[in-house]
């Protein structure tokens, strides 16, 4: 992972959310945040979608609205208990 995708993922991670788990905010905005520009921030934003860590949650008109992923919040890796015999 390329710092900037670090970054954009601990953006995410620290940033509120909706009660889905989505940060309601543009990636121009986030970007400004961060000090990157809006081209390098939304190619970053999308190579971490395809490696995984974030998802698309919802998309309004023309804006697209993501949240962490199961593999960035370790929600992946919990097994399920059931109940001994």
């Amino acid at each position: 992972m390329t710092a900037n995708q670090r970054l954009v993922v601990m953006l995410y991670a620290m940033h509120p959310t909706d009660r889905a788990g989505a940060v309601i905010e543009t990636g121009a905005n986030l970007a400004k945040l961060v000090g990157l520009s809006p081209t390098v921030f939304s190619r970053t934003r999308r190579q971490v979608v395809e490696t995984g860590w974030l998802e698309e949650s919802e998309r309004l008109a023309h804006i697209s609205y993501y949240r962490l992923s199961e593999k960035s919040t370790g929600e992946d890796v919990v097994v399920p208990l059931r109940r001994a015999t």
